[in-house]
Formats: structure tokens, C-alpha cells, sequence
């Protein structure tokens, strides 16, 4: 079976030799860039299972990175990594699309567990087709549909809404969604949870359909209406 293959973007040399060394040891076939611009070139010219960014780099930092990636590979699962952070960072990089946002200094081992989580979620072993309204999620073929119309949702929208429409028109808590889509803690100071609602919504409230409802002090639920 071939190795999964990741990409780590950083320009400081010892945290970048310290997490490829550790993702290897863990089994994956790993591939650096020095800066922005290498990181690019090599995004463009390979594909990767899964990408590591860096924000502060230099000839074009990661935010600006990540922009590009989402114009033509709206779910290339990413995984920011940052010195910043303040909570505009945090929610700025998760706006852009990044599945997931790592303070540093973090433990490689966290990172590691991290990636494996967001791995393990692009598999799914199920066929199965959910609908809710004018919503269909097509979990063999990993689509999402409103209205017979095909919506790109990045890797943690998908999970996110996969998530509320298994459950439809149960509560759903902030820190069940943040267990299950995110896979370990993550700070409900980031409001990330929040963050992807509102990405949903304005993909998928339209044509007079609301169907994410938030309860307020609890969570969220998907309905029909």
C-alpha cells in the first residue's frame, strides 16, 4: 500500500526537520518547502494527502497560500501551524479554509494525532445517501447537493454537515461537534464551531430554506422545516 503523502511548509528548519522526521517514523512519505513560493510550486506540481502550513513565511505567507489552494482545491485537507495566535489568526485562517489551526509550541505528537484524525476522516466506509430538504449528501461518492445543484464543501464542512444531517433535527452541542468533526480538544475560545456553521449557512440557506438552527446556549440541529 503506498504511503500517504504530506506536505510541510516551513521556513524554520528545526521545527520543519522535527515534525517530517516524526510523520515519517509514523509512516508517511513526507515532502518539504523552505518558503512560500517552494511550497506553491510543489503543491502544483504534486498531489498531497494532506498539507502542513506554516502562516509566517517568507516570499508569500501561508494565508495567501491557502487562498490559492482553495481556488482550485476547495477540499485539500490543510492543517495551519502558527506562532499567532490571537483569536483573529485563529478565525481568520479557518475563514480561508484551513481544517484545522496549531499553535505553536505544540507537541509533534498532538500533530501527529491531529493529521491522522483529519486522514482518517477523507475515508469513509459506508455507502450511504442522507437527505434533508432540498439537501442530499451523497457519502459513497462525497458529494452534496442542493437542489440537484452541486456544492463544494472543504473537508471539515462536509464532516461538519454529514454530522448534523445523520442527526437531523436532534440538538447537536458545541463540544459533540467539536469532538467528532475536530477529534480532540479544541479551544471553544476560537469559536470554531460558529466559524463552519456560517460557512454552511451561506452555502446552503437559499431558496428560502434555513435548515441550521441554532439553540441558543446548546448547540445547533438541521431541519427540514
Amino acid at each position: 500500500m503506498a504511503k500517504e503523502q504530506i506536505l510541510v511548509v516551513d521556513d524554520g528548519q528545526a521545527i520543519r526537520d522535527l515534525i517530517a522526521e516524526v510523520l515519517a517514523i509514523a509512516g508517511f512519505e513526507v515532502t518539504i518547502a523552505t518558503d512560500g513560493l517552494d511550497g506553491l510550486n510543489k503543491i502544483r506540481k504534486q498531489k498531497f494527502d494532506l498539507i502542513i502550513l506554516d502562516v509566517n513565511l517568507p516570499k508569500l505567507d501561508g494565508f495567501a497560500i491557502l487562498e490559492k489552494i482553495r481556488e482550485s482545491a476547495p477540499t485539500q485537507p490543510i492543517i495551519m501551524i502558527s506562532a499567532r495566535t490571537e483569536k483573529d489568526d485563529v478565525t481568520h485562517g479557518l475563514r480561508l479554509g484551513a481544517d484545522d489551526y496549531v499553535r505553536k509550541p505544540f507537541s509533534v505528537e498532538e500533530l501527529v494525532l491531529r493529521v491522522e484524525n483529519r486522514l482518517k476522516r477523507n475515508i469513509k466506509s459506508e455507502s450511504e445517501i442522507f437527505a434533508c430538504g432540498p439537501i442530499t449528501l451523497n457519502d459513497t461518492q462525497h458529494t452534496v447537493t442542493f437542489n440537484d445543484q452541486n456544492i463544494d464543501l472543504s473537508p471539515t464542512e462536509y464532516n461538519l454537515l454529514l454530522l448534523l444531517i445523520q442527526n437531523q433535527n436532534r440538538v447537536m452541542s458545541k463540544e459533540k461537534l467539536l469532538d467528532l468533526v475536530w477529534g480532540l480538544d479544541f479551544e471553544t475560545s476560537t469559536n470554531v464551531v460558529d466559524t463552519y456553521i456560517s460557512y454552511l449557512r451561506k452555502k446552503l440557506h437559499k431558496e428560502d430554506f434555513e435548515g441550521i438552527k441554532t439553540i441558543r446556549g446548546v448547540g445547533f440541529k438541521l431541519e427540514q422545516q
